[in-house]
């Protein structure tokens, strides 16, 4: 009788012992499958809910910051607004001027040509804009027997390359005058009304509201008017800018690029209008940074919480598996190890009768081993299903967790040998049996 068909007939003699034993198999790889199917499954979910999470934060972020964006640019617009109404900040001046007889007597008395602003503006300069000729120069007002100071501007210029701005001062129209607070308060003049300076008509175009400084007596006419009143054709004093450089050494930067146009100028500055400028688009870009990083910050708590929760289940997962599975394994291992022992020492007369019968010791070990081998193969392989299906709906498991085959190889690989050296002593034992004992015995 051949091997394969003693097992055959064994199993089928024996299905509950057979039964029994495929069951503990099935178990224990079942518990195992299950594990790893549930830790795979949630390592997969971890990634998608990551995933999500920061598409979320990237959408958030995103959000942010285009809602800070046009908050800065409502408060630098603000800021800008403000800082206009202080006015020009940078001066112009002819190179041989001397500044204290421009402090002295409230203007430059040494002149340049006109067309040093036009070579500004063509030059593209980037650490100024709002470039303003003038003709300035303090007299005696004949008509009205006061001193004043004679302000001749035209429109502000241009500078190729960049964005048109609107103006900071409006041009004068040819035959008008704007007239400073305290000449127009104390000479009751009204927009509309015509005066005469220096012989010559002019119509009232706009009144000044006061601002306690020299603006108060200061008359504005057109720039080509001023220069023919002043006998000072094609002639300024002075070129009014606004810097845009708001960094500390700002000045160092507008007179660096100022004389590499126009050596023989130089520069001043108004330092409390410039320093107050600076302040205020500095601090909106602050305002700007500080909403950014809050929401940095707030994002990557998030994701970091969310990443905290999740590496904290998965070691509840682990630790619950590290217990259950050693358990499950070591109890399947006795359980067989019992079931193998039964059958043999149920099966000693029918052992015995076949060792008479001529089947060598090393048959009967290779019996009990085999049918061993099939128990864990069956019950390895039931037992994946089974833990795969549990793994993956229980843990909620994506389609590409539900097979995998190399854990499919190791339980297959696995629960055999296990079987077989839990059946090794029993299946020993039937094989060194005598059967001439056994025979006299029964």
């Amino acid at each position: 009788m051949s091997l394969w068909r003693l097992i055959t007939r064994e199993i089928l003699y024996r299905k509950l012992n057979f039964a029994l034993a495929v069951l503990s198999v099935l178990v224990a790889a079942g518990c195992l499958v299950a594990e790893l199917t549930l830790l795979r499954s949630h390592d997969l979910q971890t990634a998608a809910i990551l995933a999500q999470k920061e598409a979320e934060v990237a959408a958030r972020m995103k959000q942010v910051e285009e809602e800070t964006a046009a908050r800065m640019r409502q408060v630098e617009d603000d800021y800008r607004k403000i800082a206009l109404k202080l006015g020009f900040n940078i001066l112009i001046l002819p190179k041989d001027q001397n500044l204290s007889d421009l402090y002295a007597d409230d203007f430059a008395s040494r002149y340049m040509p006109e067309d040093y602003v036009e070579r500004l503006a063509r030059a593209g300069v980037v650490t100024i804009n709002h470039l303003l000729p003038s003709l300035q120069q303090k007299l005696k007002w004949p008509e009205q027997e006061r001193t004043i100071i004679l302000m001749g501007v035209r429109g502000e210029v241009p500078i190729l390359h960049q964005v048109p701005k609107k103006p900071l001062l409006q041009p004068v129209p040819p035959g008008t005058v704007v007239v400073g607070h305290e000449l127009h308060r104390s000479l009751k003049l009204k927009k509309g009304d015509r005066i005469k300076l220096l012989g010559r008509e002019f119509t009232v175009h706009q009144l000044q509201p006061e601002r306690g400084n020299k603006d108060d007596i200061t008359l504005w006419i057109n720039l080509r008017e001023a220069q023919e009143l002043l006998d000072r054709p094609g002639q300024i004093n002075a070129i009014l800018a606004l810097e845009c450089n708001c960094s500390d050494d700002r000045l160092a930067k507008v007179r660096e690029e100022i004389a590499g146009i126009l050596p023989d100028t130089q520069v001043i500055e108004f330092a409390s209008q410039a320093l107050t400028r600076a302040e205020a688009r500095n601090r909106a870009a602050a305002l700007a940074q500080q909403e950014r990083a809050e929401a940095a910050a707030l994002a990557a708590k998030i994701l970091d919480d969310e990443k905290t929760a999740r590496a904290r289940l998965r070691q509840e997962q682990e630790a619950f598996a590290h217990v259950l599975v050693p358990l499950v394994l070591a109890g399947c291992i006795v359980w067989i190890g019992v079931l193998a022992f039964n059958n043999v020492r149920e099966r000693q007369v029918e052992i015995g009768i076949l060792r008479a019968l001529g089947l060598r010791a090393g048959h009967v070990f290779a019996l009990f081993l085999t049918k061993a081998v099939l128990v864990g193969l069956v019950g390895a392989a039931i037992g994946y299903l089974a833990g795969s299906l549990i793994g993956t709906y229980w843990g909620e498991a994506p389609a590409g967790v539900r097979f995998d085959p190399s854990l499919l190889v190791l339980v297959l690989a696995a629960a055999p040998v296990l079987a077989a050296l839990a059946s090794w002593v029993p299946a020993l034992l039937a094989a060194r049996q005598d059967p001439a004992v056994v025979l006299r015995e029964e």
